[in-house]
């Protein structure tokens, strides 16, 4: 059937179809760049990755933009607290950002625009916006009308004529109606500025997208996201800029991720409850935190708290165990990789590749994925009894676990060395197959832990092991 995504637009799941086969464009709002980033601008980060790795996995050629919002009203406050610049600001907490992007292993995204790098074709924006009068000028500010696009309301469902009693509204006697956003802001003494035809000033939030992903991505992207925060006012106001300018969709298809709570409380600043992702990279691994992410659905709520991070990491090391045993029995198996699959195993694999894919194409499903990713694990290890299983068959155990984790990497497979919990496992096999008198098994198991530098002792209290 073909890979299905709930379209915000439209609150329905649709069939994906890019317009250019084989080709996805995708843009997502990234952070503004005050301050380090907490996991709620990381859920995006993990999850929308997990979206170009997918489409990537499906052979595509992606074109993944995400954007820096280097100037705005709490990057100049930051530059002022801290005596220094915006631009300084902006510089150390986008090299923080990509500290974090690795830490949490996320390939960089095609293209970082900065809104200061794209000022230029942020200005022509607002001025094409003038010269078909939706928008207008007044004393240095630049306003868009709001009433004057008949669609304004329609991604986050708003209703106009109400929205303007609504608490989100700018009081500002120089609007046309109180229902307008700004375009441009005359700079205030003292203020990082950039000249324009209206005056020294800077853009406000909204059009910054609107211009860097028309210039990057085109006219019409095939996928929108960000989170569900910025529905409204954010992404309702890039369509009203883009689809005034172009008259064509700004996107076809916008996807929103949930909110994260924190021990079932709103994160906010005046709660204190934000968690930052450089000091949770501290307590725990990157897998764990993709797993965390990962394991509710993209578009529900996530809450956090230590005893899930603490289910995550066991998650995790269970997933990892499966995978390094089947290495490591490959290690020392008989054969070579490129021979036949028995067909049981070949059955085996098709059947859990399907599964996983299924999940994935069902608006990237990632919970049931994951769980067909440990139904895989269960069978990988049910299949690694088996005293003659092929070099082969391992090869392709293992092409499995990868396949899988190249989209959600949440286990890694790459890593030589035995975690603990590995090496009780295989302690506690070899334990089992000496008393089923499988010799050659248990031979097997002590070659791997002794390339490991793992050391077994006899003593009165049972097996135990250290390292070299």
């Amino acid at each position: 059937m073909g890979l299905q995504i709930y379209n915000t637009l439209t609150r329905s799941k649709e069939i994906f179809v890019p317009q250019q086969s084989g080709k996805v464009k995708i843009y997502v709002c990234g952070p503004t760049v005050y301050d380090y980033i907490h996991i709620g601008n990381a859920r995006p980060m993990i999850f929308f990755d997990v979206v170009r790795a997918y489409f990537d996995n499906q052979g595509n050629d992606v074109d993944y933009v995400v954007n820096f919002t280097d100037v705005d009203d709490k990057m100049i406050r930051k530059a002022e607290q801290t005596g220094t610049t915006v631009p300084e600001v902006a510089d150390k907490f986008i090299n923080a950002y990509y500290e974090d992007l690795d830490g949490l292993g996320i390939p960089r995204a095609t293209l970082n625009p900065r809104v200061t790098d794209n000022m230029e074709e942020i200005i022509t924006f607002i001025q094409e916006l003038i010269d078909r009068e939706f928008a207008y000028e007044n004393g240095g500010d630049v306003f868009y009308r709001t009433r004057k696009f008949e669609g304004y309301g329609k991604l986050s469902q708003q209703n106009l004529d109400e929205l303007q009693f609504g608490i989100r509204i700018e009081v500002d006697k120089r609007k046309e109606s109180p229902e307008d956003f700004v375009l441009w802001k005359a700079a205030k003494p003292g203020e990082i500025y950039w000249s324009s035809p209206w005056g020294d000033g800077r853009p406000g939030w909204h059009i910054e997208c609107s211009a860097m992903a028309r210039k990057y991505l085109g006219d019409t992207l095939d996928i929108h996201g960000g989170g569900q925060d910025l529905q409204f006012p954010h992404h309702e106001c890039e369509v009203a800029q883009s689809e005034a300018l172009t008259g064509k969709p700004l996107a076809s298809y916008w996807m929103h991720n949930g909110y994260i709570r924190i021990n079932n409380e709103k994160m906010s600043k005046s709660l204190g409850n934000g968690v930052m992702v450089k000091d949770l990279r501290q307590q725990f691994t990157k897998e764990a935190i993709r797993y965390f992410m990962l394991s509710t659905h993209y578009r529900n709520p996530l809450n956090f708290s230590d005893e899930v991070m603490d289910q995550a990491q066991n998650s995790v090391d269970r997933l990892s165990n499966a995978a390094a045993n089947a290495k490591h029995r490959l290690a020392v198996a008989i054969g070579e990789p490129g021979d036949a699959v028995t067909t049981n195993v070949a059955d085996k694999m098709a059947a859990a590749l399907s599964e996983f894919h299924q999940r994935m194409q069902d608006d990237f499903n990632t919970p049931d994925a994951i769980t067909a990713m440990f139904q895989w694990a269960t069978e990988a290890n049910q299949l690694l009894q088996e005293a003659s299983i092929s070099a082969a068959d391992l090869h392709e155990i293992l092409r499995v676990f990868e396949e899988m984790n190249s989209v959600l990497r949440i286990v890694n497979t790459g890593a030589d060395e035995l975690l603990d919990g590995q090496i009780e496992d295989l302690i506690t096999e070899r334990i089992e197959a000496r008393k089923n008198k499988n010799w050659s098994r248990a031979d097997e198991i002590r070659d791997v832990l002794a390339a490991q530098g793992i050391v077994l002792e006899d003593t009165a209290q049972g097996m135990r092991w250290r390292r070299k």
